[in-house]
């Protein structure tokens, strides 16, 4: 196939879907930020999976970067264990001095990434103590899927109620916390 014919299937509507995938992965590297690894303080934690992040002088950022733990999906603030995972998070890393694996910047211009204090990935320490789930991405059970399989036989944090639900399922049915009276 040569250019022309190439050009004249896009043309009938053949190239739309291939137009739409360059369209979507082009948005995709916009939004991605170039991994990197750095410094800083905690100062505040918004909830068990989301934290503010000063880097440290010698960076050449100065305010806070608002961090998503990648890996992990904690139950909302408002759910059922949301304030304990908070809780929980606050009272590992809050005003300690961590290191930041920034891997992208999701859509709600949060910096994506792992959060490690002293050698430790906080990600996998929140999920083996039962404050968070593994992050699922459709039949993968996440990175941390050996520390919930733990937490859950050892009824820790969440997984001792019953039925605990995820907080996408908990988003689905009831909407964000933030929208809720």
């Amino acid at each position: 196939m040569g250019l022309g014919d190439l050009g004249r299937g896009l043309s009938r509507g053949l190239g739309r879907g291939v137009l739409l995938v360059v369209a979507l992965l082009i948005g995709a590297a916009a939004r991605a930020a170039p991994a990197e690894s750095f410094t800083g303080t905690v100062t505040h934690v918004t909830d068990g999976d989301t934290v503010w992040v000063r880097p440290e002088a010698s960076s050449a950022r100065s305010k806070p970067i608002k961090l998503r733990l990648v890996g992990i999906d904690a139950p909302e603030r408002c759910q059922a264990h949301g304030a304990e995972a908070g809780a929980a998070l606050a009272a590992a890393v809050l005003h300690r001095r961590v290191e930041i694996r920034r891997r992208a910047t999701d859509d709600h211009g949060r910096a994506l990434g792992t959060l490690w204090l002293d050698g430790e990935d906080v990600g996998a320490r929140m999920v083996r103590q039962g404050h968070a789930w593994s992050a699922r991405f459709r039949r993968d059970a996440g990175p941390y899927a050996r520390e919930e399989q733990q937490a859950r036989a050892a009824g820790l944090g969440l997984f001792a109620h019953a039925a605990p639900e995820s907080p996408r399922d908990f988003r689905r049915r009831h909407g964000p916390c933030d929208a809720r009276p």
